[in-house]
């Protein structure tokens, strides 16, 4: 993920444009487009933005950040992860999601989620509750976008073609990633959980006259290097202030200690079945930590894609 946010450090909370922005120090065009050339130098084989409108972090719109690292770059794929539809416009989806395409030379993943925060919709002047209904006709919708009718008066050009990765573990979720997705991209899981989830969008797929072969494996594990329970504990505290939950939350979900430690638990989810690991690196320094874990991988483990997430 790449690093979109400073939990270290937020802008003051008052009522006009005064204060502080240094939680955006990172996220600046020219330093964000050196962060992504440097992710993409240390081997990055995928750079991808989160996406929250309201939330309790400054955190930069994804597909603004997402166009800098097309333009930064010249071989990673770049994506969203996940992009919440339900708290966007359709149309306006499609044709950010079109450009992005054609600007980064085929590059792009459009990931897609319904969230599951109900304070952020509310703040959106959206009805949490019938977010899953929503994120069905905006589906329908980007899918008439996209068709590139020749008779039509009115087209959305350009209309590349733009993978749909989805997110989520639920069974709209997989639901949705059987019936049309080219990618499944959760977040939360063990590798035991992951391995269950690969069995159920298996028969999701299937009921949909697909194969798991049709859609790309993938997986969002939090990460921090370092010493063992210094890492632990760092990294809980960064995923709490970030998520605003208690850090005992993370306990199953973060991947910390030494870097050899970590290339491990990254393998865990290659043998679960993971073809793709999008790592969220639990700090604000991320680029330190994920060249850590890159270069712990053995070599015997790079079949396993790795990747930086925002």
């Amino acid at each position: 993920m790449l690093p979109t946010i400073d939990v270290g450090k937020v802008p003051a909370r008052t009522r006009t444009t005064a204060g502080s922005t240094i939680a955006y120090r990172s996220s600046t065009a020219k330093a964000f487009a050196e962060i992504c050339g440097e992710a993409e130098r240390l081997g990055a084989d995928a750079l991808w933005a989160s996406d929250h409108l309201f939330w309790p972090r400054p955190i930069v719109e994804c597909l603004s950040a997402l166009a800098i690292a097309a333009s930064a770059t010249t071989r990673v794929t770049i994506g969203t992860c996940v992009l919440q539809l339900p708290l966007r416009d359709p149309a306006t989806v499609a044709k950010q999601a079109a450009t992005l395409q054609h600007l980064s030379d085929d590059r792009f993943i459009l990931g897609l989620g319904v969230g599951s925060h109900p304070g952020e919709y509310a703040a959106a002047g959206t009805d949490f509750r019938t977010r899953g209904r929503r994120m069905d006709d905006s589906l329908a919708a980007l899918a008439r976008a996209w068709e590139n009718d020749p008779d039509d008066p009115y087209p959305l050009d350009p209309s590349p073609r733009v993978p749909l990765w989805f997110g989520g573990a639920g069974p709209a979720a997989l639901r949705r990633a059987g019936a049309m997705g080219d990618g499944w991209v959760p977040m939360f899981l063990s590798p035991e959980d992951y391995r269950v989830g690969l069995e159920r969008l298996a028969a999701a797929a299937l009921a949909a006259g697909r194969t798991t072969e049709d859609i790309d494996r993938a997986v969002v594990v939090f990460a921090r290097v370092g010493a063992a329970e210094e890492s632990f504990r760092e990294g809980s505290e960064w995923l709490a202030s970030l998520y605003t939950l208690p850090p005992r939350a993370f306990r199953r979900h973060l991947v910390s200690g030494p870097p050899d430690d970590c290339a491990a638990a990254i393998d865990a989810y290659r043998q679960a079945g993971a073809d793709h690991v999008v790592v969220m690196v639990a700090a604000d320094d991320a680029l330190e930590h994920f060249a850590a874990l890159r270069a712990a991988l053995r070599p015997d483990n790079r079949r396993s894609v790795l990747e930086v997430s925002a």
